[in-house]
């Protein structure tokens, strides 16, 4: 296969299988219409649209602080596959467009320092604003930026900017320019905000999403900080928004490395163990969870996982957000997607309702506009880190008890979404029902169903209709066992056409023993080349065809598809468990071999240069009878 240059970018291609096949390109918007929707034309088998739930604009304090002066409109015609103008004065533009975005603006100062750049009244009512925006006038706009964002810290600011006759207007806007930019059927623009919870520099954010449109959400104002910390009052709020409006409304929370194990704790905010209303109210309101962004890789860690020779992809595990307290190993279970999977499996057992019941999605939370996962085009976590020769050695938080560097962001996620259609309602009902995946970037397809009698005479091209016909897809529950049959699964797994071919795919299987212990294994499902697995069922590395000298890479050594049916061989009736998919591709550049290449960076020998890309399905649970 020809190999990949540096600057390469393939025109949109449309794999068509049996298994399903990607869609949509994004047009120009029009108004949202009810005859609009329901001329659109649905695929009952669902097709998969790609998009980025968790991206911020110059409208966030700390996007516009750091230095972002682009705003939503350039985020949503960037994310159409439109060129735009970075910050920097970069001229940008995705090789393929995405079909959905949410802008998801932190709740808490949204739109403050925009209005200081800008001279608003309401931040030029105080002697700090009006110095800030002379400072920004002269250059100095880091010290500025430095100040606002201490104060806002300490609880210092002179704005209430939770004043709903300055939060108002700013949220009108940002209902306003979902709306024009909301095109049902080719391009879905939701409406949205990131409630930013922070607990002694603990990250525990989530991402609100709302299926309606303007006439329900443009009178309801954002949830921040300043109305509570603790993610049971946000659930109040989002409880409130339904009853008042008829609305339906979501929460994603954030990857939670970053949280020091408060983000799966075994106990609520205020020091309760966790009960059945609790559990309730986290999944009812929290149906999915933010696996994979550009703050770390948060599916496994290795401490957690030791049999997991993949478990430790792009970890950060140096303590919280703005390392204040460094990490310890006890906090790890309560940050991982897999580890809160088993912990969830023990209150099924336990209270009858799983908390942890999630399905997978990735996002960028990108504060730059830009909505990229692509290591060939990554603009950083802020406008201050678009590419250049430095910023790879440039910290990315630091303190007086460690550093992370900038190096150490990664250009990811994607969330794809198998919906019967491009609209704000299918694409919300498919994350609802957790029919969703992550992946670290790549536009890899993916589909997973599990029942009791799949068979390899499934695999035809039919596959997906009896996927859905004899069994559950992602994000849904086996009926429960009948007789001694073990579960069996359909996979079926299309590489990228711009990314890596496929090393192998994977099930990862956790599961609740008798005793109350907790286990998982990963099982090599399928995988490309010659390759034998030794007695332990271990295969060996696909190899890595990258040239380090111009980022290119041979697909020689990779599958274009892997589409296997798999019965689970350790399978007991009697136990709680789950499966989901991890799909590996073969080693590719990294952003940091595209920055050494393109600006002569020089860069430590620590400063990884090749990744292996990687997707993962939302889970399907069994549960005995």
């Amino acid at each position: 296969m020809k190999l990949r240059t540096l600057f390469l970018l393939i025109l949109p291609i449309l794999i068509a299988t049996g298994c399903g096949s990607p869609e949509g390109e994004s047009e120009n918007a029009d108004a949202t219409t009810d005859s609009t929707i329901s001329a659109i034309e649905k695929n009952p088998l669902n097709d998969v649209y790609w998009g980025d739930t968790h991206l911020h604009t110059n409208l966030s304090m700390d996007a516009g602080a750091f230095g972002n002066r682009i705003g939503m409109d350039e985020a949503y015609r960037f994310a159409r596959g439109e060129e735009v103008t970075s910050t920097g004065g970069l001229k940008a533009k995705l090789s393929r467009p995405l079909d959905f975005l949410v802008i998801a603006d932190h709740s808490d100062g949204m739109g403050l320092f925009n209005s200081i750049v800008t001279g608003g009244e309401f931040a030029m009512e105080h002697e700090e604003g009006r110095r800030w925006k002379k400072m920004i006038e002269e250059g100095d706009g880091a010290t500025a930026a430095f100040e606002l964002i201490e104060m806002f810290s300490q609880g210092t600011l002179p704005y209430n900017t939770n004043d709903p006759e300055f939060m108002t207007p700013v949220w009108e806007s940002v209902v306003d320019a979902a709306e024009k930019y909301n095109d049902p059927g080719t391009f879905t623009a939701f409406i949205g905000y990131e409630w930013t919870s922070l607990m002694s520099g603990n990250n525990l954010h989530r991402v609100v999403i709302y299926r309606d449109n303007a006439d329900k959400t443009r009178d309801f104002l954002p949830y921040t900080l300043a109305d509570s910390p603790d993610p049971e009052d946000l659930w109040k709020y989002l409880t409130r928004y339904e009853a008042e409006t008829g609305g339906q409304v979501l929460a994603i929370a954030h990857n939670g490395n970053l949280s020091n194990g408060m983000m799966f704790a075994e106990s609520t905010i205020a020091g309760n163990p966790l009960d059945e209303a609790y559990a309730k109210e986290r999944i009812r309101w929290e149906p999915l969870y933010e696996i994979t962004q550009i703050k770390g890789d948060g599916e496994a860690h290795p401490f957690l996982s030791p049999n997991d020779e993949f478990a430790d992809f792009e970890t950060w595990d140096k303590g919280n957000l703005d390392l204040s307290t460094l990490k310890s190993n006890d906090m790890l279970k309560g940050e991982y997607g897999r580890s809160a999977l088993l912990m969830g499996l023990k209150y099924q057992s336990q209270l009858g309702v799983n908390p942890y019941k999630f399905g997978f999605i990735g996002s960028t939370d990108s504060h730059t506009s830009l909505a990229t996962a692509d290591d060939n085009l990554f603009f950083g976590k802020a406008s201050n880190t678009e590419p250049s020769a430095e910023r790879a050695a440039h910290p990315f938080v630091s303190s007086e008890l460690g550093t992370i560097m900038g190096w150490e962001t990664i250009a990811s996620g994607y969330a794809a979404v198998w919906a019967e259609s491009n609209t704000r309602e299918d694409l919300f009902d498919a994350m609802m029902r957790k029919e969703t995946y992550a992946t670290t970037g790549p536009r890899i397809v993916l589909r997973f169903f599990g029942g009791w009698d799949f068979t390899e005479a499934d695999l035809n091209e039919n596959c997906v209709q009896n996927g859905y016909d004899r069994g559950v897809p992602m994000g849904a529950s086996l009926k429960a066992a009948t007789g001694e049959s073990a579960p069996s699964f359909l996979l079926h797994a299309i590489m990228d056409p711009e990314g890596g071919s496929l090393d192998r795919i994977q099930v990862v299987k956790g599961w609740l023993n008798d005793d109350g212990t907790l286990a998982e294994k990963v099982y090599d499902v399928k995988w490309s080349g010659e390759r034998v697995a030794d007695e332990k069922g271990n295969v060996p590395p696909v190899g890595n065809t990258v040239n380090l000298d111009d980022a290119t890479w041979s697909n020689d050594i990779g599958s274009g598809e892997f589409k296997v049916v798999w019965t689970d061989p350790d399978f007991d009736a009697g136990l709680e468990a789950f499966y989901y998919l991890r799909v590996l591709e073969i080693p590719t550049p990294r952003w940091t071999l595209y920055d050494k290449i393109r600006f002569d960076a020089e860069l430590d020998e620590e400063v990884p240069l090749v990744s292996q890309q990687r997707a993962y399905s939302s889970p399907i649970w069994y549960t005995p009878q």
